[in-house]
C-alpha cells in the first residue's frame, strides 16, 4: 500500500499545495464556488420545507394524511435523493461536473415549483421523489467541482463551508414559513424554487466551468496513487476493492447514521414541538434554532477540520449532537431547549460536513465525485428511513422522546464509526512509517 492509500488526517498543507494550477481563472473559479454554494442553499430549502408544511398537510382536505402517512411522504424526496446521488456522482466522473450540476438543478427547482399545484398527497409525493434525484444529485457534484478549484489545503475548509448553505436553505424556510404560511398557504412555500431556476440556474450556465480530467490525467493520477497497475478502474467497482473498499463501507455507513439524525430532525421538529404543546410559530423558531446551530457548525467545524483533521473533528461533532439530544428526555426549561437544539445542528450537521470533507480529500479526481455520491447515496438511506421510523413511533404511541432517542441514538453510532476509521488510519500510518 501506498501513502496516498492510507486514509490519514490532513492537517497541514500538503506538498502538493505549491503546485497547484486552478484549472480556470481565479475570478471564475470564486464565481463559480459562489454559485455551487448558492444551489446548495436551495438544495437546503428544498429539503427543510417540508418539515415547515407538515401541520398544513395534515390539515388538507381530502388528502388524508396521519402522523404515519406524513413520514412515507417525507421518505419520498430521500428516496430520489438516494437514486440521484449514486446516479449523478458517477456520471459527473463521466460526463462532467457543469452538465450534472445543471440537469440537477434544473430538475428540482421545476419539480418543486410543481409541488405548490399538487391535487392530492400521491401526487405531492411522486414530485417530491422525482425532485429528490435532482437533490440528491446536486451535492455530490458541486462538492466534486468545488474540490477541483481549489488548493488541497483548503478544502476541507471549503467543503464544510459549501454544506453551510444546507442550514441556511432550512433557516430560510423556518423564518419565510412564519409569515408566509399564514398569509398565503404552504404551496406558496413551494414556488419560492422559482428564485432558483429563473436567478441563480442562468448564472451557473454562465460562470461553472467543466473541471473533468482529461483520460490522460486520469490514468496518471491513478499510477501516481498506485491504485491500479493496468487500465483505470473508475466507477463503483474502483471503490468496492482495495485499497479503498473498507473506508468507502465505514464512511457510507457514518453518512447513513449522520442523516438519519440530521433529517430526521429536520423533518419532524416542528411536529414534535407542537405535540409538545407550543403553537405553529414557536415550532418553527426551534426549527430555525436547529437550522442556526447547523449554520455555526459549518463554520466551528471548517476550523476544527483544518486543526484536528476531518474524521477526529466528525467523531467529536456527532457526539456532542447525541448527548444534546438526550439532554431533551429530562423536559429541560426552553432556553436549555433552545442551547440544546443549537448544539444538535452544530453536532449532526457539522459531522456530515467533515464526513464530505473527508471524502473528497481521501479519493483521486477521477474518483471524487463517484466516491461523494456513494457517501451521499448510500447514506439516503438514513434520510429515507428517518421519517418513516419517527412517524411509526409516534403512531405507536411512544411519545416525542422516542424520536429524540432514535435520533441521538444514530448520532452517536456515527461517532463511533468515524472512531473507528480515525484509528484504523492511525494504525496503517504506523505501519506504512515502519514499513519505510
Amino acid at each position: 500500500m501506498t501513502m496516498s492509500q492510507i486514509p490519514t488526517e490532513p492537517t497541514a498543507p500538503r506538498a502538493n499545495d505549491a503546485a497547484f494550477t486552478p484549472p480556470v481563472p481565479r475570478r471564475q473559479a470564486i464565481m463559480a464556488i459562489i454559485v455551487c454554494w448558492l444551489l446548495v442553499v436551495f438544495d437546503g430549502y428544498d429539503l427543510i420545507v417540508y418539515g415547515t408544511v407538515q401541520s398544513s398537510l395534515l390539515a388538507e382536505p381530502g388528502w388524508g394524511l396521519d402522523a404515519a402517512s406524513l413520514g412515507t411522504v417525507g421518505s419520498m424526496a430521500f428516496i430520489g435523493m438516494m437514486i440521484g446521488a449514486l446516479l449523478a456522482g458517477r456520471i459527473s466522473d463521466a460526463l462532467g461536473r457543469r452538465k450534472t450540476i445543471l440537469a440537477c438543478s434544473i430538475t428540482f427547482s421545476i419539480l418543486t415549483i410543481a409541488c405548490a399545484f399538487a391535487p392530492n398527497a400521491w401526487v405531492f409525493g411522486a414530485l417530491r421523489l422525482l425532485a429528490g434525484i435532482g437533490l440528491g444529485g446536486l451535492v455530490p457534484s458541486a462538492n466534486a467541482m468545488v474540490a477541483e478549484l481549489v488548493p488541497p489545503k483548503w478544502r476541507s475548509s471549503i467543503a464544510t463551508l459549501m454544506m453551510s448553505g444546507v442550514p441556511i436553505g432550512g433557516s430560510l424556510a423556518a423564518l419565510l414559513g412564519i409569515p408566509i404560511i399564514p398569509a398565503f398557504g404552504w404551496p406558496a412555500m413551494f414556488l419560492v424554487a422559482a428564485v432558483a431556476l429563473f436567478v441563480v440556474v442562468p448564472l451557473g450556465f454562465k460562470y461553472l466551468p467543466e473541471t473533468l480530467p482529461s483520460e490522460e490525467e486520469q490514468r496518471k493520477e491513478a499510477e501516481k496513487s498506485g491504485s491500479t497497475s493496468g487500465p483505470t478502474v473508475t466507477g463503483f467497482a474502483s471503490l468496492l476493492r482495495a485499497p479503498y473498499l473498507g473506508i468507502s463501507l465505514m464512511f457510507a455507513a457514518a453518512t447513513l447514521a449522520t442523516l438519519f439524525a440530521w433529517y430526521g430532525l429536520g423533518t419532524w421538529l416542528p411536529n414534535l414541538m407542537e405535540r409538545a404543546g407550543y403553537d405553529l410559530g414557536s415550532a418553527l423558531t426551534f426549527a430555525l434554532s436547529l437550522n442556526l446551530g447547523a449554520v455555526i457548525g459549518s463554520i466551528v467545524t471548517a476550523w476544527a477540520g483544518d486543526r484536528f483533521g476531518p474524521v477526529s473533528a466528525g467523531a467529536a461533532a456527532a457526539a456532542l449532537a447525541g448527548v444534546a439530544l438526550l439532554v431533551l428526555l429530562a423536559s429541560p426549561p426552553v432556553w436549555v431547549v433552545y442551547v440544546v437544539l443549537v448544539l444538535a445542528g452544530v453536532g449532526t450537521h457539522g459531522t456530515q460536513c467533515l464526513i464530505i470533507a473527508a471524502v473528497a480529500n481521501h479519493y483521486p479526481n477521477h474518483m471524487r465525485g463517484t466516491a461523494l455520491g456513494w457517501a451521499l447515496g448510500v447514506g439516503r438511506i438514513g434520510a429515507v428511513a428517518a421519517p418513516q421510523v419517527g412517524g411509526l413511533l409516534l403512531a405507536m404511541g411512544l411519545g416525542t422522546n422516542s424520536n429524540f432517542i432514535a435520533f441521538a441514538v444514530g448520532a452517536l453510532v456515527a461517532g463511533v464509526l468515524l472512531v473507528i476509521i480515525a484509528l484504523r488510519s492511525s494504525r496503517e500510518l504506523r505501519v506504512h512509517k515502519t514499513a519505510a
